[in-house]
């Protein structure tokens, strides 16, 4: 910092913290009427003060420093620029260490929770560079588990199902290595992906999950990728669901940043695979990491959050025994939400009427739901988008309404206990809770729990294979009609023979979700066309849309890329030859004279093309030396009596060939068979007269042929 003469330096602490200390007590000096602000001994040019300073104490929030200039008792720039800096303590998450102690849980029971995952990562909130077209996050995957098993925590490495989380976006290692943990996981978390990664909550709900805790297994710990990108990812580790009362939490909602899994060193979200070698621990993304980051802020400031996860208790089984009475009822949080007596819908969507509910996917007393259509005739404004064409609603078998006040109201059932036994036939139950009882004081008939028989590892010898029990079954692949789900489970121990597990650890069956409407499927505007492909001539564009309506709505057949051809102006066209022709005969045959040779154009420029060089090129010849006068002519008579004996020579040659047969001369070549580009000549010596002799009746005319126009067209 420079000050002219006369000036004050001032460097004000205006928040809490301590200067312990002056550096250089010539140049600076405390100032007598605020003791926590430092200014100069000399009022000359300085660039700069230094001095020791303690920061508060962990919990107090942001310090912010400043510089001031004074020049008569008027301060310039206090608040603005480079003179003020503002400090912020990291956040827990920051310091690198999952250093949290996790305790031993008291609580009593089980509970049940549903964690919902709100993404808030979109070119609006994070646009540097944001990735316009494959932004997405990738499926949920997750447990409730015991402290024995962690699976991912800041400063620990990852391990390959989080690396292939963390770098492809792909859950199914993560979850083999979830199972592998059978004894120390409760419930296995899975929720879908979404594409893109951000869209308004009425037109596509936000991931959802339940899973269950207990006593022994009570963190709950999941991750998803932020797609596009080399290997960043959210989530939470090992988060405790017990509290120290012996009770369970009612709801944790905990803002997200994203981390890096140490497995690849890329530093935008495009960024080519640059495999991190050795690999690093895992670690928060800070402002700080790189200049290229798109999360870049040269001012260290903290990082926008990119998603928020809530986590609600919704059921609790057994009893609890925690000492501090609950503020929330469960059974209030477990009811379905009223219906909305507004209807919300912009008035630019235009909607068929809503198609009849559909039979309840429940035929019992259990929980189930049914479904109601409508079809988007039209959407008058894009920029506005339209609420969904589905609707849903809990409901339950005949007799089970929630209006019917002589009916037990139950609760869904709580997940199966583990089986009994770990190798043989053993016995595992399942409870539910009463949520209404009937008006007439009458007790409830509905049972409770459900205990049913389970075999795990039939064979028990030490040649069997061991398997885990089976997992709970996947939401069915369909919303509406008919889908499929599956369930799956782990192999513990190979035979000790060697020999190949025959256990099945995937299994599938059907499953029936209200009937299906077919609805025309919605899709997002043309995005504008790309740059054609090449710079001149002719290339290609594309453009894309969206598909905005569930997939499982019906076939969609519309296409989601279209290709077209684009014409720029012409490329250049440059001029091409042929290679040189070999030098002609000198033009005289005595004295100085000269040769020649050419080349042809093979093809002319075009379209600004570079122009054609020469195609004729002379050079100099020296023949001997003319004689003058009567030598000369007695040269042009000595080359005439040769000329003419070369001509008998020939002819006496004829003759030997053709001994019996008289051949007349050649006769003049033809025209060319074509203008250009290669075509013939001929030219013919006929027989005068044949013998008589049968030795030499083979005489035969003769032809020649020769090419001519060779030039291109």
């Amino acid at each position: 910092m420079n000050s002219a003469s006369g000036w004050r330096a001032i460097r004000n602490f205006t928040s809490l913290g301590t200067v312990t200390g002056i550096i250089d007590e010539e140049e600076t000096q405390f100032m007598s009427n605020c003791p926590v602000a430092v200014t100069e001994s000399t009022p000359r040019r300085r660039t700069r003060i230094q001095v020791f300073w303690t920061a508060p104490p962990a919990g107090t929030g942001c310090v912010i420093l400043k510089a001031s200039i004074v020049q008569k008792r008027i301060i310039y720039f206090q608040d603005e620029g480079s003179l003020t800096k503002k400090i912020c303590e990291q956040d827990s998450a920051s310091e690198g260490v999952t250093d949290k102690p996790i305790l031993d849980c008291c609580a009593c029971g089980t509970a049940k929770y549903r964690l919902t995952f709100y993404g808030n990562w979109s070119e609006k909130t994070h646009p540097k560079d944001f990735p316009r077209r494959t932004n997405h996050w990738s499926a949920i995957i997750g447990s409730s588990h015991s402290k024995n098993y962690i699976l991912w925590e800041y400063g620990g490495y990852a391990s390959e199902g989080v690396k292939q989380v963390a770098e492809l976006g792909s859950p199914v290692k993560m979850e083999e290595e979830i199972r592998q943990q059978s004894d120390e996981v409760l419930t296995v978390i899975k929720a879908k992906a979404q594409w893109p990664a951000w869209q308004p909550l009425n037109v596509r709900a936000a991931p959802s999950a339940e899973f269950s805790v207990d006593r022994h297994r009570h963190l709950m710990s999941f991750l998803t990728m932020l797609g596009p990108s080399p290997d960043w990812n959210v989530g939470l580790s090992a988060e405790d669901l017990c509290t120290k009362d012996c009770g369970w939490v009612q709801k944790v909602v905990q803002d997200l940043i994203p981390w890096d899994a140490g497995t690849d060193s890329g530093v935008t979200y495009e960024s080519p695979n640059k495999p991190t070698v050795p690999q690093e621990k895992i670690r928060p993304l800070t402002s700080l990491d790189h200049p290229q980051s798109p999360f870049y802020d040269p001012e260290g400031g903290s990082i926008k959050l990119v998603a928020r996860v809530v986590i609600e208790r919704i059921a609790r089984k057994g009893e609890q025994c925690n000492i501090v009475p609950d503020n929330i009822d469960d059974i209030v949080a477990d009811l379905a939400p009223e219906e909305k007596e507004e209807d919300d819908t912009p008035e630019t969507c235009i909607y068929s009427n809503w198609s009849p509910w559909s039979a309840c996917s429940s035929s019992t007393c259990e929980k189930g739901k049914r479904m109601r259509q409508r079809m988007l005739k039209a959407q008058l404004d894009l920029s506005v988008p339209c609420p969904d064409t589905q609707d849903f609603q809990p409901c339950m078998g005949p007799g089970c309404s929630d209006e019917d006040g002589s009916t037990c109201m139950m609760s869904d059932w709580i997940t199966w206990s583990p089986c009994s036994v770990s190798c043989g036939m053993g016995t595992r139950s399942r409870e539910r809770y009463v949520k209404q009882f009937p008006e007439d004081g009458s007790m409830c008939k509905v049972p409770t729990e459900e205990t049913e028989k389970c075999i795990v590892n039939e064979e028990c010898s030490p040649s069997s294979c061991l398997v885990t029990e089976w997992g709970e079954w996947d939401e069915c692949s369909a919303s509406c009609g008919t889908g499929m789900k599956r369930r799956h489970r782990m192999i513990k121990m190979t035979p000790a023979d060697g020999s190949m597990c025959k256990a099945e650890t995937t299994e599938a069956e059907k499953c029936m979700m209200p009937e299906c409407h077919t609805i025309p499927c919605l899709l997002s505007p043309w995005s504008e066309w790309s740059d054609c492909s090449v710079t001149c001539g002719k290339g290609m564009r594309t453009r894309q849309r969206m598909l905005k309506s569930a997939a499982e709505l019906g076939d969609c057949n519309e296409e989601l890329e279209q290709a077209e051809k684009c014409m720029l102006p012409e490329c250049p066209i440059h001029c091409e030859l042929t290679e040189w022709s070999q030098w002609s005969e000198c033009n005289t045959s005595c004295g100085k004279g000269h040769m020649i040779r050419t080349r042809m154009i093979k093809i002319e420029p075009q379209f600004g093309g570079a122009a054609c060089p020469e195609t004729v090129q002379r050079s100099k010849c020296r023949v001997r030396k003319c004689l003058r006068g009567a030598g000369m002519e007695k040269r042009r008579w000595k080359e005439a009596r040769e000329k003419r004996r070369s001509e008998q020579a020939k002819k006496s040659l004829d003759s030997e060939q053709y001994p019996v047969c008289r051949m007349k001369p050649w006769t003049a070549w033809t025209e060319c068979s074509t203008l250009c580009g290669g075509g013939i000549q001929e030219r013919y010596m006929m027989v005068k007269k044949r013998s008589k002799s049968t030795q030499f009746t083979s005489c035969k005319d003769k032809k020649e042929l020769r090419a001519c126009n060779v030039h291109p067209c």
